[in-house]
C-alpha cells in the first residue's frame, strides 16, 4: 500500500486532483472562519456587482458575496455526494454479495429488480424518486444514492462469482463455516478493491446529480448555499452578470474533474492487470 501512495504522489495529475480535493474539503470544514461574509447576508444596493477588492468573486442577484457562498456551499455539495455514494455503495454491495454468493432463485430475483431499475436512465430515476419524496437536500441525496445501487450490485456480483469458486472458499465451506462468516470475512475483502474504485468514480457523478437536482429546484432549497442552486440562480443574468453562474460552474467542474482523475489513478494502481 505504501508503494501505491508513493507512485500516486509522483503523478502530477493525481497531485493536482488531490490538491483540489484538499482545498474543497478545507473550505467545507473551515467555512465559518475563512468566509469573508455570511453566505445569506444580502446587500441589494450592490447586487450583481463584478469581482472587486471588496467582493473577490462579485455578488449575486441579491447582493450576497459569491465567494462566501461558494465556501459554505462546498459542505453541502460534498455531503450530497458522499452520503449518496454511501447509500448506493452499502445497499448495492449487500445485494451484489447475496446475489453472487447464493445464486439460483435469489440471484434471479435480485438481478431482475436491478434490471428494472436500469430500465430508467440514472438521472430520470433520481428525479422520479425525489418527485415522490418531495424536494430537499435529504431527499435528493437519497434519490441519488438509490439511483446508483445497480452500478454497485452488478460490479460486486460479478466479482463474487469469480471468487466463489476459489479453493479457499471451498475449504471454508468444508470446515463448516457459516455463510455470514464466509461472505463478510472472506468474499468481501477479495472484492473490496473494485468497490473502492467505483465508489470514488461515482462521487463525481453523485455530486453532479445533486447539483442537477438543485439546479432544477428539486434538491437543496434556497437560500441554502449549494453550487447547483447558485448555478441556477445566475441563469437569468448570463448576459449582464455572467460571473454569478461562472464561478459556481467552474468550482463544480473542478471538483468533478478532481474526483474523476483521482478515481482513474486509484483504478490504475489497484488493478494489477494495468500495472503489467
Amino acid at each position: 500500500m505504501a508503494s501505491i501512495y508513493k507512485k500516486m504522489l509522483r503523478d502530477k495529475l493525481t497531485l493536482l486532483s488531490l490538491s483540489i480535493l484538499v482545498i474543497v474539503l478545507l473550505c467545507a470544514l473551515l467555512a465559518p472562519w475563512i468566509a469573508p461574509y455570511s453566505p445569506n447576508q444580502q446587500n441589494l444596493v450592490e447586487r450583481r456587482k463584478g469581482p472587486s477588492a471588496k467582493y473577490w468573486l462579485g455578488t449575486d442577484e441579491f447582493g450576497r458575496d459569491i465567494l462566501s457562498r461558494l465556501i459554505y456551499g462546498a459542505k453541502n455539495t460534498l455531503l450530497i455526494g458522499v452520503l449518496a455514494v454511501a447509500i448506493g455503495l452499502f445497499t448495492g454491495t449487500f445485494l451484489g454479495l447475496i446475489a453472487g454468493y447464493y445464486g439460483g432463485f435469489v440471484d434471479i430475483v435480485i438481478m431482475r429488480f436491478i434490471d428494472l431499475m436500469l430500465a430508467f436512465p440514472y438521472f430520470l430515476l433520481a428525479i422520479l424518486i425525489v418527485a415522490t419524496l418531495g424536494p430537499g437536500m435529504v431527499n435528493s441525496t437519497i434519490a441519488i444514492g438509490v439511483a446508483t445501487v445497480p452500478d454497485y450490485s452488478r460490479v460486486v456480483r460479478g466479482s463474487v462469482l469469480a471468487v466463489r469458486g476459489k479453493l479457499f472458499i471451498q475449504a471454508e465451506v468444508a470446515l463448516g463455516s457459516g455463510d455470514l462468516r464466509i461472505i463478510f470475512g472472506h468474499v468481501l475483502p477479495n472484492v473490496f478493491a473494485p468497490i473502492i474504485v467505483l465508489g470514488t468514480l461515482r462521487l463525481a457523478s453523485s455530486i453532479l446529480g445533486g447539483a442537477g437536482l438543485g439546479f432544477l429546484g428539486l434538491g437543496t432549497q434556497p437560500p441554502e448555499p449549494e453550487w447547483g442552486v447558485m448555478l441556477s440562480g445566475g441563469r437569468a443574468f448570463l448576459m449582464d452578470a455572467i460571473h454569478i453562474s461562472l464561478f459556481p460552474g467552474a468550482a463544480l467542474a473542478s471538483l468533478v474533474l478532481a474526483f474523476n482523475l483521482f478515481g482513474d489513478a486509484l483504478r490504475d494502481y489497484l488493478d494489477p492487470r494495468l500495472q503489467q
